[in-house]
């Protein structure tokens, strides 16, 4: 049912207004949206167990990882002795043999806390993503390319997850790493310390300069692999206007294009990794570190024991040097699809879901005041000074030429679109002041270009009313003259369609729809030429289909058939967005010149 969704008492319970507008909002945690860094601690925040989890695992390895080297330097001077103490040495093996074993479970700990975490913000982040993708006016999904919005919604997604395990997990335990030689190594003497601490400050002030550098970097690799994705899916919906028009191979060029463009973006990224100078800070660190000490052991200050556990200190930075390219990368790579998907939340909507609005049942009563319509972007207006009344149980045909305004019209009704200027009323009341769920669950819209989901016919039915009997989408399907083509295939209700119903034809896909909305039991029905597809010889059942449904409640009829207009109780001609007649079809044959020449064309 395009234009509406239908809400049970209970989901309409869990409606909740938000300080941004939107068409349907649900409860759900309050996020920080004023930045990316904010937004995404806002979603760690509620899991600070996890996190005291990730760094008592990160402090535990890289404590006990600096035990190994200790215990080597001790080990080395017993060996240097006379007679070595095998039995010291026997104990000094189980000391290392058991401290790394606890080091791994720590640093399993640490792992599966960072993955945990990842995988919970990226199903937070997923549904947040949803639900205000839901409450996105029509507006913004006009605007807003489907392949864009998807490489967010599954890429983006997916790097914010990866920001954190493997991204954030290696920058943790990798800190502490960088901080055991600083608090060690002072204690052979304290002059040792200038080396590990003069590499970390460097380490540091390198670090700010390339992830400054590579933050740009960052947002084009995902921004080129969005335009990537937009265009191909355009090309794979639109594939049958490709093929027919033979544009494979101009497609496909395109497409090499923008994948051109990823790849370079790919590249620019790899060869800012690749002059990251921390590999050359850190040889010059152990060659400086190393040489410091010997000459403290030749002046008799250090052992040779001490030396040795000196060097195994210095070995300890190798891991935050070697892990800090590609993790620092993964974790721009996570802010930048963090700062693209906050986007798209962020991006105002036209519309407001007016939860404290009216929300009582629906007589149909429509009235049209000076209505003006115009499409966000453009100055020239669809519609100009509409003014009509449709009373509760009417039918009404509107008729006009192709870019008349027609569509435009009955779409303010539901509030697809909000008008800019004049007042759409239903009932006596303006749309906006309605409940926006409840004026859209008791309207009912079939349009031209049908869209069905890739479900089985009884579900897409059903859509408007999940979890009805059988026998109620039976006889939905009955009213609309679908049961019997549906009972041709081999598991009839429960067959599956194919996306957007291409597996069926024209004129099925809109009996579908028809049983769709006679199943929701509209108050007021909006057909678009929803019977243009339907063959001459359904034409008689579907016709007697509509009136039926349109007895008792409000129906508007967009229509070229002179079938449908003639028992319509009052027809609206409508030219260059304004209206130039109304009356019946006889008066109008007589009276109107444009609803005459429709005809005659």
């Amino acid at each position: 049912m395009a234009g509406g969704f239908f809400l049970t008492e209970k989901t309409m319970a869990t409606l909740t207004n938000i300080s941004t507008p939107a068409e349907f909002t649900l409860t759900r945690p309050q996020y920080n949206h004023s930045g990316a860094i904010r937004w995404v601690l806002s979603h760690v925040r509620p899991h600070g167990w996890i996190i005291v989890m990730v760094f008592i695992g990160a402090i535990g390895n890289a404590s006990l990882a600096s035990v190994a080297p200790v215990l080597v330097g001790e080990a080395f001077n017993n060996m240097l002795r006379a007679s070595p103490d095998l039995s010291a040495l026997l104990v000094t093996s189980i000391i290392i043999g058991v401290t790394q074993v606890i080091r791994g479970i720590l640093q399993l700990g640490r792992n599966f806390g960072a993955e945990l975490l990842g995988q919970k913000l990226e199903v937070e982040i997923r549904d947040e993503l949803y639900v205000s993708l839901l409450g996105k006016s029509m507006t913004f999904h006009s605007l807003q390319p489907v392949g864009d919005t998807m490489a967010r919604a599954t890429n983006d997604v997916r790097e914010v997850n990866f920001m954190f395990s493997p991204g954030l997990n290696i920058v943790i335990g990798s800190f502490f790493f960088l901080v055991m030689p600083i608090i060690i190594a002072p204690t052979y003497h304290p002059s040792l310390i200038i080396t590990p601490l003069a590499f970390l400050v460097l380490y540091f002030l390198s670090l700010i300069r390339y992830l400054k550098n590579l933050a740009p970097i960052s947002d084009e690799v995902r921004h080129s692999f969005g335009e990537m994705n937009t265009h191909l899916s355009e090309s794979l919906d639109g594939v049958e206007t490709v093929k027919g028009a033979a544009q494979e191979v101009a497609e496909v060029e395109k497409f090499i294009f923008n994948a051109e463009k990823v790849r370079a973006a790919f590249v620019k990224q790899g060869d800012l990794e690749a002059r990251f100078v921390a590999f050359l800070l850190l040889g010059m660190a152990i060659a400086v570190g190393l040489t410091h000490a010997l000459i403290l052991f030749r002046e008799g200050i250090l052992n040779l024991g001490q030396v040795v556990a000196y060097y195994g200190l210095l070995r300890m930075l190798e891991f935050p040097t070697f892990t800090s390219t590609w993790a620092y990368t993964q974790v721009s790579s996570g802010l930048a699809g963090a700062r693209r998907i906050l986007e798209l939340i962020n991006r105002e909507t036209n519309l407001d879901q007016n939860a404290a609005g009216y929300g009582g049942k629906m007589q149909g009563g429509i009235e049209f005041r000076n209505v003006s319509f115009a499409y966000p972007g453009t100055d020239e207006p669809v519609l100009q000074d509409v003014s009509f009344t449709v009373k509760p149980g009417q039918t009404v045909a509107i008729v006009g030429q192709t870019g008349a305004g027609k569509t435009s019209l009955v779409k303010l009704v539901n509030r697809t679109y909000d008008v800019t200027g004049g007042r759409v009323l239903v009932d006596g009341k303006d749309v906006r002041d309605w409940n926006l769920a409840a004026l859209r669950s008791q309207i009912s819209m079939i349009e031209q270009d049908i869209f069905l989901f890739s479900r089985s016919i009884s579900e897409n039915i059903a859509f408007g009313k999940p979890g009805v009997g059988q026998g109620v989408v039976q006889s939905a399907a009955e009213s609309a003259q679908a049961h019997d083509f549906i009972q041709t295939f081999d598991k009839g209700y429960e067959t599956v369609i194919g996306e957007r119903g291409v597996t069926l034809s024209g004129g099925q896909r809109q009996r579908l729809a028809l049983a769709r909305a006679f199943l929701t039991d509209p108050r007021i029905l909006i057909l678009d030429d929803s019977t243009s597809a339907i063959d001459s010889a359904t034409e008689d059942k579907i016709q007697r289909a509509i009136l039926a449904a349109a007895k008792g409640r409000t129906t508007l009829i967009i229509t070229h058939r002179l079938s449908q207009i003639r028992w319509a109780d009052l027809i609206v001609v409508i030219r260059k967005g304004r209206v130039v007649a109304m009356g019946s079809h006889d008066e109008l044959m007589k009276t109107s010149e444009a609803y005459s020449r429709i005809f005659r064309e």
